[in-house]
C-alpha cells in the first residue's frame, strides 16, 4: 500500500469510509468527520507518531483512524470497538479499498486486553454531551489508555472541560503538548436531537504517557 502524501488526498480517502450505520444511542455514536481526521492523522505524523508506528484506536466506530493511519504508513494499526456493526463495516471497508496491516477486535475497551507493543493511541470517546457533565467516559478511556502504556496519547474531549481536563492530565502524570481545537458537527440523528446540524466545540489533547 503506497503510503499518502498530501492531507487532501488523505480527505478524500476518508470521505469514503462509511458511518455507523446504526447509531446507538447508548453509545454516543457520532462519526468523525474527515476534514477532522485528516487533520489530526496528518498534525500527529507530522510529530512523528503515525508513519513506521503502532496505532491503536479505542472506541475506532467504522475505523476512520485505524484506517487513516494505515494510509499514513503505520507499521500496524487497530481499531477496538463495542459494536459489532460498526467493526462489520469497517473490516468490509479495508477488504474492499485493499487497506493492509489492519486489524478490528469486537470488545468493549474496559475488557481489552490485547498484548502488543503501541506506540501511539488515538481515541475519540463518547462526548457525555447530553449529560454535561464532567468526568465522564471519556476519562475512562484516557485511564485505559494509560494502562497500555504507549508513547503517546490523542484523546478527544469537550471543549467546555478543558481546565478540568488538563488538571486531570497533570494529576495522572500525563504531560500535555498540544491541543488541537475543532468544531464538531453533531447531526440529528438521535430522538433527543432537536437542530438538523450542530457544531459543538472540541478538544484534542496530545499527551506524552512514557516521558
Amino acid at each position: 500500500m503506497i503510503r499518502i502524501t498530501r492531507k487532501k488526498h488523505l480527505e478524500m480517502q476518508l470521505q469514503s469510509i462509511p458511518s455507523h450505520p446504526k447509531p446507538k444511542i447508548g453509545l454516543e455514536q457520532y462519526s468523525t468527520p474527515s476534514v477532522i481526521a485528516a487533520d489530526l492523522i496528518w498534525n500527529a505524523d507530522s510529530l512523528g507518531d503515525i508513519e513506521n508506528r503502532n496505532v491503536l484506536d479505542l472506541g475506532c466506530g467504522t475505523g476512520i483512524f485505524t484506517i487513516g493511519s494505515a494510509l499514513m504508513g503505520a507499521n500496524m494499526t487497530c481499531g477496538v470497538d463495542v459494536d459489532v456493526d460498526s467493526i462489520n463495516l469497517a473490516m468490509e471497508y479495508c477488504d474492499k479499498s485493499n487497506v493492509d496491516n489492519v486489524e478490528f477486535i469486537l470488545s468493549d475497551i474496559n475488557e481489552f486486553n490485547e498484548c502488543f507493543d503501541v506506540d501511539t493511541i488515538i481515541q475519540n470517546p463518547p462526548f457525555g454531551s447530553q449529560r454535561k457533565a464532567k468526568g465522564g467516559e471519556d476519562l475512562n478511556f484516557v485511564k485505559k489508555a494509560c494502562s497500555l502504556k504507549p508513547d503517546v496519547l490523542y484523546s478527544f474531549h469537550m471543549a467546555s472541560t478543558e481546565e478540568f481536563l488538563i488538571n486531570f492530565y497533570e494529576e495522572n502524570n500525563l504531560k500535555i503538548t498540544h491541543i488541537f481545537r475543532y468544531k464538531f458537527p453533531i447531526p440529528k440523528i438521535y430522538d433527543f436531537h432537536t437542530k438538523e446540524n450542530q457544531n459543538v466545540d472540541v478538544i484534542v489533547i496530545r499527551a506524552l504517557i512514557n516521558f
